[in-house]
């Protein structure tokens, strides 16, 4: 009995070792389960965060940097300079017109009133009133002196005058070539003291008068090859007849 009795608990005793073994590896495989599946989420998991920077890094920061910088930069810079440069110079050709339209205007005016006296820029003899005595009592002997038109014509080459007297020595005509006189064009006389009185062709030069008054006229000589003044006559008519003739 007590062999039977010990061959019972023996196999009951195996019986439960054989449980808990098991039981145990049946843990155990469990275990082993749990860690296969983790290493399946971790990779998931780390292959699903590279989805999010590859699209959210490009695509966001380079269309919003590029297009903003460079089209508000050139074309406001370029065109402001440009201008800028070219209007000087039509200001400065503006400013220096306007000068020489004044200048000519004023020296126009003071011409007609020195005519009205029979004179010229600069001399002090007068036509009508003047003698060519006086003259070279001053002045001294001409340059050159000749029979023109209806008088005698005596040539200063230094002080660019010529007086044109009759016989009597009274002086009727004086002219002046001087260097200030013949920048002037026949636009600018005309602006000034409008059209002319009358117009004559001698040879190559035209010949412009104005009456300045009742006893002179103021003339203006200008050859076609330069359109602008040779001389100036302030010139009375009256006086030009040789009086002493015959």
């Amino acid at each position: 009995m007590s062999v039977q009795i010990k061959l019972i608990a023996g196999s009951i005793l195996l019986t439960g070792m054989i449980g808990l073994a098991g039981c145990s590896s049946n843990n155990e495989a469990g275990n082993s389960e749990s860690q296969a599946t983790a290493p399946t989420e971790t990779a998931v998991t780390a292959t699903s965060e590279p989805e999010v920077s590859p699209s959210s890094t490009p695509a966001e920061t380079a269309p919003e940097t590029a297009p903003e910088t460079a089209p508000e930069t050139a074309p406001e810079t370029a065109p402001e300079t440009a201008p800028a440069a070219t209007s000087y110079p039509m200001e400065t050709d503006k400013d220096s017109s306007s000068s020489n339209s004044q200048n000519s205007d004023k020296q126009l005016k003071e011409l007609l009133e020195l005519a009205k006296k029979g004179k010229v820029p600069g001399v002090k003899y007068a036509a009508h009133t003047g003698l060519i005595d006086e003259v070279e009592a001053d002045w001294g002997k001409p340059d050159q002196q000749e029979s023109a038109g209806k008088g005698i014509y005596a040539t200063y080459t230094d002080k660019h005058v010529v007086f044109g007297f009759n016989k009597g020595s009274l002086i009727f005509d004086v002219r002046s070539s001087d260097s200030a006189l013949q920048k002037l064009t026949l636009k600018q006389i005309e602006a000034t003291l409008g059209k002319p009185d009358d117009t004559k062709v001698n040879g190559e030069d035209k010949i412009y008068t104005y009456q300045a008054n009742d006893q002179y006229q103021l003339k203006f000589i200008i050859p076609s090859s330069t359109g602008t003044v040779d001389h100036i006559s302030v010139f009375s008519e009256q006086d030009s007849f040789n009086n002493m003739a015959g």
